[in-house]
């Protein structure tokens, strides 16, 4: 995706179309067009027109805790002095990365690291660490239980009763999960190759799902329904913030009493500004990922939301510079 755009590309109609398919990023063109006040065309030739110039993607993703398929591992990365952009270029490029940000503050960079297992991990953190000749420290921060994912999080430009009607009726907030203590379900042979096409593009159709992958319409509806009825497919509207009114990106790290964590943690997930809570071991045990309009409002949310959160011992905050990668696709042109 092209980080060049300003916000000034954008109208009020595309805003609210992004906005839609935040909520959903597989709702029926009929009942985007009817939240954003436009024909079903005009919606459809607008999200065609976003995603052509690049400001839009519509992707499927998996919930890991629930599957097989690897564990998060958040990595606060500091680099040689002048060597950030190199550093992020790199980490960026690696298949093992879901996530890179280039932030100011005690981190030069944050990195998603994605592994199957503990051996895995160890690879990417010791031995084949992306531009380790440039990195002079790191700090693990594994992530062990989400409150709350990008996939729930609510623009706030469509009112209240646009998100049930467009939300799947299956997505539901993590903390309210029943099934934490469950053993995750490995996927079918089907359901990897349904991922990975909906990994590229949320909103393929499954008629052309099943055209590609040599199988039934009727199989690969029932896989996606599997899925998703289980938790494990959700679809993210990847996009600038800055483009939706929103300047202020940064990353929340917060030592919480362990007796209070569960109720911070609630508490954070709350605010409309949080797109991504996780609780994590280590020196930190809560970390967030979050947005609001501008920068000078992080001054009221430090002392008004963070400085409210039961059972908090320190925090530390991360103001992002600029997103390279999100949920496995580069976000900008790598640099110069």
């Amino acid at each position: 995706m092209n980080h060049q755009a300003s916000a000034d590309t954008l109208d009020e109609l595309d805003r609210r179309i992004i906005a839609a398919l935040q909520l959903n990023g597989r709702a029926p063109w009929s009942a985007v067009a009817r939240w954003v006040n436009a024909s079903e065309t005009t919606a459809q030739r607008r999200y065609r027109s976003l995603r052509e110039r690049g400001l839009l993607r519509v992707i499927g993703t998996l919930e890991l805790d629930r599957t097989r398929e690897g564990s998060s591992m958040l990595v606060r990365v500091q680099a040689r002095p002048g060597r950030g952009l190199d550093v992020a270029d790199r980490l960026t490029a690696s298949p093992d990365v879901r996530f890179v940000a280039v932030v100011t503050g005690a981190a030069d960079l944050i990195v998603d690291f994605v592994a199957r297992d503990n051996e895995e991990m160890m690879r990417m953190l010791f031995t084949d660490l992306p531009a380790a000749d440039l990195i002079t420290s790191t700090e693990a921060v594994p992530v062990i239980r989400a409150f709350t994912s990008a996939s729930l999080w609510d623009t706030g430009l469509l009112p209240p009763e646009a998100a049930a009607d467009l939300r799947p009726a299956s997505l539901s907030s993590p903390f309210e999960r029943a099934d934490w203590d469950g053993t995750p379900q490995a996927l079918t042979t089907l359901e990897q190759e349904v991922v990975a096409e909906l990994k590229e593009d949320g909103r393929t159709q499954v008629s052309t799902l099943a055209r590609r992958l040599g199988h039934t319409e009727s199989s690969v509806a029932r896989a996606m329904e599997r899925l998703m009825s289980r938790g494990v497919l959700q679809f993210r509207t990847l996009v600038e913030s800055s483009l939706l009114g929103f300047d202020a990106e940064f990353m929340v790290w917060l030592s919480i009493e362990p007796d209070r964590l569960d109720a911070a943690g609630r508490q954070l997930a709350g605010h409309p500004g949080t797109k991504f809570l996780g609780a994590a071991t280590g020196r930190f045990n809560l970390v967030g990922h979050m947005v609001l309009p501008r920068r000078t409002d992080l001054f009221r949310y430090t002392s008004d939301v963070i400085g409210a959160l039961p059972g908090l011992i320190a925090s530390d905050v991360t103001l992002h510079l600029v997103t390279m990668k999100y949920s496995w696709h580069r976000m900008v042109r790598p640099a110069a």
